[in-house]
């Protein structure tokens, strides 16, 4: 199990939703949390209702200047949590050039961004907790999700190269997989989501996956068997059922 207590975590995107639920949960725990997102107001808002140290840091991912002063003013950490993204929903069949990238630029390759950072500084110090949120829609691409289907795909795969390249390190990788999640991206969509979860039921899903340690953790659990199971299935047979 791992212990919190006097622990420095970087959330990069945690001023809504389901990181705003997780800072709760890890201030509580005793982890003194770096917040990080665009919005510099809604994260100082933020840190003064943590019951635990907190300290602001905005953040633009999309911008390669932004994340190398953000990573210069966080300092050392003991892990980072990313859970910044967007997504539109979108068929390929009204192509959105503008929203399909920003989909890939936040949710891929601002991981990759600050990654760039947290990687080294942890193999250097051979230690180090780095935690992705990816998606079920990651598991095989879906209809209406181009774009964001794709970009969380990418993430997984990111996940699992680097848990493979530090498996023989102290650098712990893990990959959240969480299905619908009550925020203001879910309230785009125009079809019943089933198994929503309000952000503070996943955020203890997810505090209790990094607490637990492990590689992944796809939730709901039985929702998110249809997803893990697809992967099995043959791109015909795959194609009747969900398209």
């Amino acid at each position: 199990m791992r212990e919190w207590s006097k622990k420095r975590y970087w959330l990069v995107g945690a001023s809504e939703g389901l990181g705003r639920a997780l800072a709760f949960k890890m201030s509580r725990a005793g982890a003194e949390l770096i917040l990080s997102a665009r919005s510099g107001e809604r994260l100082r808002e933020l840190a003064e209702e943590l019951p635990g140290r907190a300290r602001v840091v905005p953040m633009d991912i999309s911008d390669r200047d932004s994340v190398r002063e953000a990573w210069a003013e966080v300092g050392e950490i003991d892990g980072m949590v990313f859970l910044a993204g967007v997504y539109t929903p979108m068929s390929a069949k009204d192509w959105d050039a503008e929203a399909v990238e920003t989909m890939f630029d936040i949710n891929l390759t601002g991981a990759a961004r600050v990654l760039g950072h947290v990687v080294p500084a942890f193999v250097a110090r051979d230690t180090g907790h780095i935690v992705l949120t990816g998606s079920l829609s990651g598991f095989r691409g879906l209809p209406g999700a181009i774009g964001y289907s794709a970009s969380k795909a990418g993430l997984s795969s990111l996940a699992e190269s680097l848990d493979g390249d530090l498996k023989n390190t102290r650098v712990e990788v893990q990959l959240v997989n969480p299905g619908f999640i009550k925020t203001r991206l879910t309230d785009k969509n125009d079809f019943k989501m089933p198994s929503i979860m309000e952000p503070e039921a996943a955020a203890d899903i997810f505090f209790e996956h990094m607490t637990a340690g492990g590689f992944a953790r796809s939730f709901p659990t039985l929702f998110s068997l249809v997803f893990r199971l697809s992967v099995f299935l043959p791109h015909g047979l795959y194609r009747r059922l969900f398209f």
